[in-house]
């Protein structure tokens, strides 16, 4: 599923929640009565007031990725949407990593989010660079080992295993 459709899904969710869902649910709450000490009635308001935010952000998330411009990706360097196979130096383990959104990282699949410390290590590298990059877990050094950009990677999206790299 794109990101695109997973935005557009919860969204969807969420509007039904905000419009259907929840006034039932204060309406149940109001008919118990006194509202001042109504748990029902205070933790319904508080998931309004939730969905309200999360659909903002999601709508806003929504506008701001429907302005990428997949002509500002390059060619030949680590972008979003890239499958790259690093050498991590001091383990000497080969990784392979797509950078995504960061809706869509699941680093446990190898999909990193282009704002994590190592997504923003990699950005504008290219095969043959080394990079150190400052984790959570500590100082890495990565040797980008090969590339596969958004143009090269037929599926644009389900992942590294999926992706020529």
């Amino acid at each position: 599923m794109k990101i695109s459709e997973k935005l557009e899904k919860e969204i969807e969710q969420l509007e039904h929640e905000l419009s259907v869902e929840l006034p039932a649910e204060l309406k149940r709450a109001v008919a118990l009565g006194d509202l001042s000490e109504n748990a029902e009635y205070h933790m319904a308001k508080q998931r309004q007031e939730f969905v309200r935010a999360r659909l903002g952000q999601l709508k806003k998330r929504r506008a701001d990725l429907s302005l990428v411009n997949l002509d500002n990706i390059p060619h030949d360097r680590i972008a979003y949407g890239s499958v790259v196979r690093v050498l991590d130096v001091d383990k000497e383990e080969e990784i392979e990593y797509r950078l995504v959104t960061s809706e869509e990282s699941d680093v446990a699949k190898g999909l990193i989010s282009t704002s994590s410390p190592i997504g923003r290590g990699l950005l504008g590298k290219q095969v043959g660079d080394s990079v150190k990059i400052q984790t959570p877990g500590g100082a890495k050094e990565l040797e980008i080992l090969k590339l596969a950009t958004i143009y090269d990677c037929e599926d644009n999206g389900t992942g590294p295993a999926n992706g020529p790299a």
